[in-house]
């Protein structure tokens, strides 16, 4: 695991950025702690909590397509995907993680606005543990961060409003 995550720049979010959640529900015990840290991270950050949307869906592998509704709508400056996919005894693993990967980076590229990969890929329950909240810190925090610096990096794109 690398430990040279780049330093956090100050966000200049727009006053109205609003932003989807989407969250897996398998795993959730982990999912839920990166859910926190996530919207503890966000309100930090100054977004408003209306302005931030939770929503649910079975697993990993639904994350791209939740996050492609939710993107087509028009109405979330990001989409922030959390799920947590832990390696077991078949290579389910490689297909459900390696596919919602794909899913989610190709909806960004797709709709031209940031998804956040928030998805932990670990080989034990322990490292994921680790990663929402423990010792290696919170991959929701960082969804977070993600989220708003790309937010802000659009904002900055696009320019101001005439």
């Amino acid at each position: 695991m690398s430990k040279h995550a780049p330093k956090v720049y100050a966000h200049d979010l727009p006053e109205n950025a609003r932003v989807a959640i989407v969250a897996a529900r398998f795993n959730a015990h982990i999912v839920d702690r990166l859910l926190v840290g996530c919207e503890e991270r966000l309100a930090e950050i100054g977004l408003a909590t209306e302005n931030v949307e939770v929503h649910r869906v079975p697993g990993a592998f639904e994350l791209p397509i939740a996050a492609k509704m939710l993107g087509s709508s028009g109405n979330f400056a990001a989409i922030i995907c959390l799920g947590c996919v832990i390696r077991g005894d078949t290579p389910h693993f490689d297909f459900v993680a390696g596919e919602a990967a794909r899913g989610i980076q190709s909806v960004g590229v797709e709709l031209g606005i940031p998804v956040i990969f928030g998805v932990l890929t670990t080989e034990t329950e322990k490292q994921a543990r680790q990663r929402a909240g423990g010792k290696h810190g919170d991959a929701g925090v960082r969804a977070a961060d993600a989220a708003a610096e790309m937010i802000a990096l659009a904002a900055r794109i696009r320019g101001p409003k005439s």
